[in-house]
């Protein structure tokens, strides 16, 4: 047992506040190569900051490979417990639908307000002062602590990729990225453009990113007025602005776009339905609509440990190239092939072709697997919660990265998720409470 851990954990509180400002300020958004960095100046600023917080806590740190991923560690021995985590973020998407600036970090009500502080800087950081807590404390690890903070998470995982080409791989970890008490299996992650030349003459342009329900799509072509009547009958929101019509719908994140209301797709709504039509406005009308689960093309696709399939159309670009961007969440036993050859077959039925971007293997641990019943204990002591199993997610966490490894927290069941969102946000009480348990989780598993 750990004992006496509290002072030292209360002493951490307010400056892993203000460790989260300061990185939150940053806007670590990925620019493919900006500034000579590999995704882009502001992910370095923010990697570089990571790194010179953790060395002032007492870690040994390392600048990866030219800015792809950073390294802080700490303890002795032949055995790694790997703690891995992101400081990358989606775009902020649509400033109007802010209350604050979304790297502004403001404090309000017990939350702190920005982007990051739920995906993936906040929890991040609550293990790395969790495990300073510990060194205060005077315990002595017997296994080494890595940190592993990933820079491209939310776009192509090439950060933690090269980091498994190049270093040495934990025995075991968890990512804090994901909701308490953990996660056992997390979906295939499938993203995916459909492509095809455009001979319709139809320009459109929406979506942020694969993985966000794209809360607003602008159109600006022909027939406004006939598209604001159609909008009326269906009852969908928009407005007008100076460019033309603004369609709006809810932010979610792509794991879960039943929470969200999709833009792009009750554009094409209202565009098929007064006769503007295009290969790609046909495919998402005809085939998926606003149906989170695309039954008409997979029908009831599920299976008992991870749930439904899910699709989400993040982007749409009709330029001279016809061009959606789709991500979809695979349960965990159904193989990928069968979904790809469903969805090539219904794509090409419009002229459209399917073109993979990336794909992650989904993951998938026993209960009785060690790592699982080590932290559950740990979660079902410190929390008080006795009731709450393991889920599975439609998430995609580092975990899948190595052997052994899980999502753990930094979300509690009550807390409402706004990664991905406007007002993303940290409940900072919780914060704080998954500081704790972070603790105590690292001491069990290097026991």
């Amino acid at each position: 047992m750990l004992e006496n851990i509290d002072s030292f954990l209360n002493a951490q509180q307010a400056p892993l506040k203000a460790a989260l400002i300061e990185l939150v300020r940053i806007p670590s958004v990925c620019e493919e190569g900006g500034g000579g960095y590999p995704f882009g100046e502001a992910i370095d600023q923010a990697l570089r900051k990571a790194l010179h917080i953790a060395g002032e806590l007492g870690f040994r740190t390392r600048y990866g490979e030219g800015g792809y991923y950073g390294i802080a560690e700490i303890g002795a021995g032949t055995e790694m417990l790997g703690i891995l985590g992101h400081l990358d973020v989606v775009p902020p998407g649509k400033l109007d639908d802010w209350d604050t600036r979304p790297f502004d970090p403001v404090e309000k009500d017990g939350m702190l307000y920005g982007r990051g502080t739920q995906d993936d800087k906040g929890p991040m950081l609550a293990a790395l002062f969790a495990v300073k807590a510990l060194m205060d404390a005077g315990v002595r690890f017997n296994k080494r602590i890595r940190f592993i903070f990933g820079t491209d998470e939310e776009t192509l995982w090439r950060c933690i990729n090269r980091y498994k080409e190049k270093e040495e791989l934990p025995k075991m970890g968890f990512s804090p990225d994901s909701r308490f008490p953990l996660t056992y299996a997390e979906k295939g992650l499938l993203q995916l453009h459909l492509e095809g030349g455009n001979e319709s003459g139809v320009r459109l342009a929406g979506g942020s990113a694969f993985n966000a329900v794209p809360d607003m799509a602008l159109y600006e072509g022909e027939r406004q007025d006939d598209l604001a009547d159609k909008l009326d009958q269906l009852g969908f929101e928009y407005r007008w602005n100076e460019d033309g019509i603004e369609v709006n719908g809810r932010a979610a994140h792509a794991m879960v776009p039943e929470e969200g209301i999709n833009a792009i797709a009750r554009l094409c709504i209202a565009l098929h339905a007064i006769g503007i039509e295009s290969k790609a406005i046909s495919f998402i009308v005809q085939e998926i609509g606003e149906d989170p689960n695309a039954t008409r093309i997979f029908g009831k696709c599920a299976d008992e440990p991870s749930g439904k399939l899910k699709l989400n159309i993040g982007k749409i670009d009709l330029g001279k190239v016809e061009q959606i961007s789709i991500d979809s969440r695979l349960p965990v036993t159904v193989p990928k092939e069968g979904i790809v050859a469903r969805l090539s077959a219904a794509a090409a039925n419009y002229g459209l072709e399917y073109k993979e971007f990336d794909w992650l293997e989904p993951i998938y641990l026993p209960l009785d697997h060690f790592m699982i019943e080590t932290l559950m204990k740990v979660y079902r002591r410190h929390s008080g919660d006795t009731v709450t199993e393991p889920s599975a997610s439609g998430g995609a966490t580092y975990a899948r990265a190595i052997n052994n490894c899980v999502a753990f927290g930094a979300l509690f069941q009550d807390e409402l998720l706004t990664e991905h969102q406007p007002n993303e946000r940290a409940m900072l009480k919780n914060l704080y409470k998954a500081m704790e348990i972070y603790a105590h989780a690292v001491f069990a598993l290097t026991r």
